[in-house]
């Protein structure tokens, strides 16, 4: 049962309607993470603003997506991982992909530096090695990626804690966590 409730989409507070609208036009559904978080218009607001920049930036669909499974899992949220597995879909992951993004891994070496880096992020929350970041970078990343890398993190981290803290109801076909 979910925690913190979703608003009534067909009431949502006057700040979040016109939020949700653009998130129905283009997805086609407003996911009950957007519900959840329009609890607090400011607080999607800022997720929408931040994933949209992201979006606009150099990392391929497909890595960012591979990021957000293996921050999922490693964050213990079936939600999200549920949720970017059909986006990974979408973004040209196959099964397989998706399977070992969730346990932190890429059959391609620079994907794979990628979401080793990022789940060491997650782990050392931030405190990285210099080995860690010279692995990246010896990898091909640059500053930049790296920056936005770390991004990600943030933002999967963020919308894995609100959906672990309300336990949003799942409204993808779900995908199971990987154990450790």
């Amino acid at each position: 049962m979910q925690r913190i409730p979703a608003v009534d989409i067909a009431h949502p507070p006057e700040q979040a309607a016109p939020l949700l609208a653009a998130v129905k036009s283009k997805m086609g559904m407003v996911p009950n993470l957007m519900a959840t978080l329009a609890i607090a218009p400011s607080a999607l607001q800022a997720y929408l603003d931040f994933s949209g920049d992201l979006q606009q930036g150099t990392l391929p669909a497909r890595l960012c997506e591979q990021i957000a499974l293996a921050v999922a899992n490693r964050n213990g949220c079936q939600y999200c991982a549920s949720a970017h597995a059909m986006l990974g879909k979408q973004a040209g992951l196959t099964e397989n992909d998706i399977s070992n993004g969730l346990g932190g891994e890429a059959s391609d070496p620079h994907e794979n530096a990628a979401l080793r880096f990022a789940l060491s992020v997650v782990e050392r929350r931030g405190q990285v090695s210099d080995r860690d970041l010279g692995a990246v970078r010896e990898a091909g990343f640059d500053d930049s990626e790296i920056v936005e890398i770390v991004a990600h993190v943030v933002l999967n981290t963020f919308t894995n804690y609100l959906n672990n803290v309300a336990n949003t109801d799942i409204d993808f076909p779900v995908v199971s966590l990987k154990t450790a």
